[in-house]
């Protein structure tokens, strides 16, 4: 069926017959299209609304094909290129399963060799810049956390809270919402070191 999609994609891009929005897009123009369809997916779930799940699954699923036709007319990659790079990381991902157990070098250092691969190998590197502000810090304290930069227990991310409030209490009005942002920072990460994700702790909380 996919192929079906990838069809309509081509015909919607051909540069004379095509459609005359689709076939101007780029990744920037298209990109805030992938992120809303994604939050979509995810509203979906939370809803447990399996009708509209499989609506927007199919909405995201044409944002992947439209970037890759874009990619192929580019001289980029093509959407077999993309199949093929997550298929091949999923194995090497779970060696346990399609290779040899014994030989892995565990989870974090295949992470590791993926990174090193990358023209930023640094641990922090990756993170995306477009996640949500809470799902970001998340991400980057527990990258912190595998190499060694973290509290032993909660008493530490509690006392950080305690030291940023403060600190937004006193803050000029010039450096208030950097403050602010930092106190944002070490909520989420006390949070984490209690087990709670803060992005749908916040999610839910909207909700009340």
């Amino acid at each position: 069926m996919i192929e079906r999609l990838v069809a309509i994609m081509d015909r919607l891009r051909d540069p004379v017959e095509g459609c005359d929005w689709d076939r101007v897009q780029t990744w920037s123009t298209i990109a805030p299209y992938t992120i809303e369809e994604a939050y979509e997916v995810a509203d979906a779930i939370e809803r447990n609304d399996p009708g509209d799940l499989k609506d927007e699954l199919g909405d995201l699923l044409l944002q992947v094909v439209f970037h890759s036709r874009i990619a192929e007319e580019a001289g980029a990659f093509t959407l077999a290129d993309v199949v093929t790079s997550i298929a091949d990381k999923m194995e090497r991902r779970h060696p346990h399963i399609f290779g040899d157990l014994e030989r892995s070098p565990g989870w974090e250092a295949i992470k590791a060799q993926e990174r090193s691969a990358k023209s930023d190998s640094s641990a922090l590197a990756g993170v995306a810049l477009g996640l949500p502000a809470l799902s970001r810090a998340d991400k980057l304290q527990k990258r912190a956390g595998r190499v060694g930069f973290d509290w032993p227990d909660t008493s530490g991310p509690l006392a950080k809270v305690h030291e940023e409030i403060e600190e937004v209490l006193e803050a000029p009005s010039d450096k208030l919402a950097e403050e602010v942002g930092d106190l944002l920072f070490a909520v989420t990460n006390w949070a984490r070191h209690l087990g709670v994700d803060a992005e749908s702790a916040l999610r839910a909380g909207n909700l009340k």
